[in-house]
């Protein structure tokens, strides 16, 4: 039983006691877990280990890349662009990357990008590991390639594509790569510690990643090999290009400097519940996105069965939305889960912004029960 750090405002205990649990009877390893209201902290704890092998214990300050949470990051950086009138939701990509108008891709709008709905789903073309975090390889083939399907007549993940294509849109904006313009623009100014492109000096604050063990529930063991098994369409979005499985390639050097903006933000908890804290509301003096332009993100764009995944998904303008973040979360939060459990989220009507990482992984397709425990621990708390 490992010790609980950090701080819970009074009347949230119960979030604290269902952190706990998970240490108790779920295998947790490492993790953290905060919460704001209002702008302002009221749960920021941690717990177990960064590296269960040398003993090295979680601290305040330890980071943990968070797979598809970035994209919720990386949906940030494209809505300040498009506040600020960079970025036309409805104009075509080509008007920012003007390479990308072959193959039938030259109508495509910024807004089926950040919705999946611009049938890129997939990478087509075979590229090595080192061709695909140098960047520009992948770029060029995304640019020579077909839709998959026809862009908007359905939506699917774009489980990787989504950081490449949002990420070049950031990068011929701005002349910044998305993890150079995500420090600059927001991470600097809120003292986040969350990197897209982790610099070698924070290496060792990052904890290390243990792979989900296969299912022996039959339920998830049937899913599991329905809608991700070898021959699957998201087989091939998970582990293509490069071989991308979530394996043991997620603890290296090169794949924490890399910047894939769906896939390998590294951070704390603390700082991803403080980002979107500063979305809906005040933090420390910085507000990032207007009323409105948070409005307009979290309306539904995609809903129903998902090309990619199968299972019915729906999602706003880059962002996930219930049920997807969890069963207890209001039908208004917007935020993003990564693979393996780690989710946050921001709900406006109640003020609060949600984060939850760790370094053991599950694969469940029928939803993580950690994360599922600590956002109902938080609802009852929040309704008494």
């Amino acid at each position: 039983m490992p010790d609980i750090h950090g701080t819970v405002s009074r009347g949230f205990e119960a979030i604290a006691e269902a952190f706990r649990s998970n240490f108790d009877d779920q295998g947790e390893v490492g993790a953290a877990c905060a919460i704001y209201r209002h702008g302002k902290p009221i749960v920021d704890i941690w717990a177990g280990f960064a590296d269960k092998a040398a003993a090295r214990p979680w601290q305040d300050n330890t980071m943990t890349l968070v797979f598809s949470a970035t994209k919720g990051v990386t949906a940030i950086c494209m809505h300040r662009l498009i506040e600020r009138g960079l970025i036309d939701l409805d104009a075509p990509v080509t008007r920012y990357w003007p390479e990308f108008a072959t193959a039938g891709k030259k109508s495509i709008p910024v807004r089926w990008v950040l919705s999946h709905r611009a049938g890129v789903p997939v990478v087509e073309k075979d590229l090595t590991l080192e061709e695909v975090l140098a960047w520009t390889p992948v770029i060029e083939a995304l640019q020579q390639q077909a839709p998959t399907w026809e862009p908007n007549s359905q939506h699917g993940y774009h489980l990787r594509t989504y950081g490449w294509l949002c990420g070049e849109i950031i990068r011929r904006v701005t002349g910044l790569s998305p993890g150079a313009f995500f420090r600059r623009d927001i991470g600097e100014p809120l003292g986040l510690d969350f990197y897209i492109g982790l610099p070698e000096q924070l290496e060792s604050h990052v904890a290390t990643l243990y792979a989900a063990a296969p299912p022996t529930d039959p339920v998830e063991i049937e899913l599991r090999d329905r809608f991700m098994g070898p021959g699957t369409f998201l087989y091939r979005a998970l582990n293509g290009p490069g071989d991308l499985t979530y394996g043991d390639i997620w603890n290296t050097r090169a794949v924490h400097a890399a910047e894939l903006p769906s896939s390998n933000g590294i951070g704390t908890a603390r700082s991803l519940a403080k980002l979107y804290a500063s979305i809906i509301g005040e933090v420390d003096g910085v507000r990032l996105l207007r009323p409105e332009t948070v409005d307009r993100a979290r309306e539904v764009q995609s809903d129903g069965p998902d090309a990619t995944i199968i299972l019915p998904t729906r999602f706003g303008l880059g962002f996930m939305l219930p049920p997807a973040l969890g069963v207890d979360c209001p039908p208004n939060c917007f935020g993003h889960p990564g693979a393996g459990g780690s989710v946050a989220f921001a709900d406006p009507d109640s003020g609060i912004a949600f984060a939850y990482v760790m370094n053991q992984m599950q694969m469940r397709l029928t939803g993580d029960d950690r994360s599922r425990r600590l956002i109902q621990a938080l609802y009852s708390a929040l309704a008494s």
